[in-house]
């Protein structure tokens, strides 16, 4: 009843623009959801990331992981059986394999997600473990090394389970984790793809798109999901300014045969393109110190960066909440040569360490023997002192020698 009225009161608010103000979070239709950076390795936005929730069918990125990692031959071929398709429930999505069907371990992973198919990831988990109860051991061993704290798995194709949980957060390690493996990577960006058998299988997202008539070319890796009490659910890699990203969002609402967790995906992508992007926070040639130089013919060099030093940063940050800090060599000599470390540029946000980048001596330092001597001038005048009244100390003995000599 009370999925019902979110529901009726999403629809009431279906035409309302979506107004994003600069750090605030995005207003989405999903009741959870994550946006994070992967190449800044930190979270932009949350909602209630945290909370334990079915995923539904955003299981099968676990389940495709273990696969991967527990198959020495992803291109051996397998037979699926009667035992194997008599395991799919009948409210589970299905990629369409038949009795009979001989296709690679590759093409099961293909089938799992693209089409979410719960026949290719059955097949999947009896193959490999004997048993699906089995195949679910190794994917919540799985979770506990990665430290999915707040996760547990009881099916492979997370149809709504008692004790099949897990969180925004842990779908995002997970999908973190996942898209650094190269093959899944390459899986999880396909959107149409052919088995062994010759059947043809696309990405569900294609679907969506077709029926809502969206453009969803900047969505570049997708895996969707739905149960009755998970709602709509979707995680998303995209990029923008050259960083890539991850989204994850879950329960969100189908009003009119439109499906809001590809809306909400798209809104997310809006939402980092609109809000983010890079900023030059210190130039090549602008100083940020300024180092006193000893016996050399300039008094202090300034420490520039070789480059202008860029923060991917909300358009709309506070630059009084920028400091930049130099840690390093605060004293300079002709001992000093070019190309020489001298430490680095710290660059704070409200006291939040964002960026180090390492400075160098980019000028020669060239000797002054003026400062040299000017330094030790007293050193110098006492020894020629003292060598002038040597050589004449030396003088006078020599000519007593003489004088003595001479008699």
């Amino acid at each position: 009843m009370k999925k019902w009225l979110l529901r009726f009161c999403l629809f009431i608010f279906v035409f309302v623009p979506f107004i994003v103000n600069g750090l605030e979070n995005p207003s989405l239709y999903s009741e959870y959801y994550a946006i994070y950076d992967l190449t800044d390795d930190k979270m932009l936005a949350s909602l209630n990331a945290d909370v334990e929730t079915e995923i539904a069918s955003l299981t099968k990125i676990m389940t495709v992981m273990v696969a991967i990692e527990n198959v020495e031959d992803l291109d051996e071929t397998v037979t699926i059986t009667n035992s194997i398709l008599n395991t799919v429930s009948w409210e589970a999505s299905v990629a369409g394999l038949e009795v009979g069907d001989v296709v690679t371990y590759r093409d099961l992973l293909y089938a799992a997600m693209l089409p979410s198919g719960a026949d290719a990831t059955n097949a999947l988990a009896i193959l490999i473990s004997g048993s699906i109860n089995d195949y679910v051991d190794l994917m919540n061993d799985k979770a506990e090394t990665l430290g999915l704290d707040n996760t547990h798995y009881v099916n492979v194709t997370g149809l709504d389970e008692t004790g099949h949980y897990s969180t925004v957060n842990d779908v995002v390690i997970l999908l973190k984790y996942s898209l650094e493996n190269e093959l899944f990577k390459e899986i999880f960006t396909t959107k149409n793809y052919t088995l062994a058998n010759g059947l043809e299988i696309s990405a569900s997202v294609n679907f969506y798109n077709k029926i809502m008539g969206l453009d969803t070319s900047l969505i570049l890796g997708s895996k969707t999901g739905f149960t009755d009490d998970a709602g709509y659910c979707i995680g998303i890699y995209f990029e923008s300014s050259g960083h890539e990203f991850i989204a994850v969002t879950l329960n969100a609402p189908r009003v009119l045969n439109n499906y809001y967790n590809v809306v909400d995906a798209l809104k997310v992508i809006e939402y980092v393109d609109n809000n983010y992007s890079y900023h030059t926070i210190v130039e090549s040639d602008e100083s940020v110190f300024s180092i006193p130089v000893f016996y050399s013919k300039t008094n202090d060099y300034d420490v520039i960066s070789k480059n202008d030093i860029k923060l991917f940063l909300p358009n709309d940050y506070d630059k009084n909440k920028i400091n930049v800090k130099y840690v390093g060599l605060e004293k300079l000599s002709y001992k000093n040569k070019y190309n020489d470390k001298l430490g680095v540029i710290e660059i704070y946000y409200d006291d939040e360490l964002l960026n180090t980048t390492a400075v160098y001596l980019l000028s020669e330092i060239e000797l002054s023997v003026f400062k040299i001597v000017w330094k030790y001038k007293w050193f110098i005048i006492i020894g020629i002192t003292i060598l002038y009244f040597m050589v004449k100390l030396k003088k006078k003995k020599r000519k007593k020698v003489l004088r003595t000599f001479n008699r």
